[in-house]
């Protein structure tokens, strides 16, 4: 399929979940045995009993990739969902919010099965002990995650021709723990090729990626156009934590592949050719939420765009700046007049 008459810039597949995020002490964390900084799996009844305890909270859709295509959206790209959600008050949260994105969302939500995922993000926040009315200087999240309906995705909710009318589709490795979605990645990824789709591939975790490594390297040496990961996570695919050598290595796994490392920029490379790219600047970090969900936003939309890739990079660090600077991965800036500042 030629890309002049593809319906979408991207269509992305990944966990549905719904994203509740509030302000919390450090003493609630320890009180309630949640790891600081760290994210734990729960059991439903886990989850509602850690939401009645919550402050005030902002619930919006969430989940890497839907994080991700929200933010195409936002840029002015076209963008589409497939994920799993029940009939139920957390589904409609996240139907409700993906599709107010101007997100297309077409899989029905499921009558049986397991309730709707949702994440509770708890973040705390640590002044500077010598200069108490400062910035903040170390911003945390805390997450307690029921996985839900996510956990039950499988090759039926992929619509293969929704897959082909897309210039990319994105992938998250969160779905690689779950059989069935394993099932569901391989007929997207099937699709997309038949139909000329560019397949794009976040590796999402460090600890996952050491679950999956031997399938993650096969996967993406086989199927995967463009590879995304942070220098934690292409560290443990690769058994190298030297910097330089993962960027020697990381050129031969793929067509392209991009490298974030927080507030020291990204490195993208294509080939014999690494493009170091600065990280935006920020006076004071509110959450980390979406950071990098948002940066793959910015240069996914580049590079559907037909922008240079060093611009695509720049764009991604705008998007991930500009996340920061808010509670959740949904910055109040309209991201489109990021693009004038390229």
């Amino acid at each position: 399929m030629n890309d002049a008459i593809k319906r979408y810039d991207v269509v992305g597949i990944g966990n549905a979940i719904v994203d509740i995020l509030a302000y919390a002490e450090k003493t609630f964390l320890e009180k309630n045995k949640l790891p600081i900084g760290a994210m734990t799996l729960v059991n439903e009844k886990r989850a509602a009993e850690l939401y009645e305890k919550m402050g005030a909270a902002t619930e919006c859709s969430g989940g890497s990739v839907a994080n991700t295509v929200t933010g195409i959206a936002r840029l002015g790209g076209r963008a589409a969902f497939i994920g799993r959600v029940s009939d139920d008050q957390f589904g409609s949260i996240f139907r409700h919010d993906v599709k107010s994105e101007n997100v297309h969302f077409p899989t029905a939500p499921c009558k049986t099965g397991k309730a709707t995922a949702r994440c509770l993000v708890f973040v705390t926040q640590e002044q500077n002990r010598f200069n108490p009315e400062g910035p903040v200087t170390r911003v945390e999240r805390t997450m307690a995650t029921y996985l839900g309906s996510c956990t039950e995705l499988h090759a039926d909710d992929v619509d293969a021709q929704l897959v082909q009318q897309a210039v990319v589709l994105f992938i998250e490795g969160y779905l690689w723990d779950g059989p069935d979605a394993v099932e569901a990645i391989y007929k997207a990824v099937h699709a997309a090729k038949e139909g000329g789709t560019k397949v794009a591939f976040a590796l999402s975790d460090a600890l996952l990626v050491e679950r999956h490594k031997e399938t993650f390297l096969d996967f993406i040496a086989n199927h995967v156009d463009i590879l995304f990961c942070n220098e934690h996570e292409i560290g443990a695919l690769l058994g190298e934590p030297d910097i330089r050598r993962q960027l020697y290595r990381a050129k031969e796994l793929c067509e392209l592949a991009v490298v974030t490392r927080s507030e020291k920029g990204s490195y993208i490379l294509q080939g014999e050719a690494i493009h170091n790219v600065d990280a935006e600047r920020v006076e004071e970090v509110y959450d980390v939420t979406g950071a990098g969900d948002l940066y793959a936003s910015g240069f996914l939309f580049g590079y559907v765009s037909g922008y240079p890739l060093e611009k695509c990079g720049r764009l991604g660090s705008l998007c991930a700046a500009e996340v920061v600077k808010f509670l959740g991965a949904r910055p109040v800036t309209p991201l489109t007049t990021l693009i004038d500042k390229l």
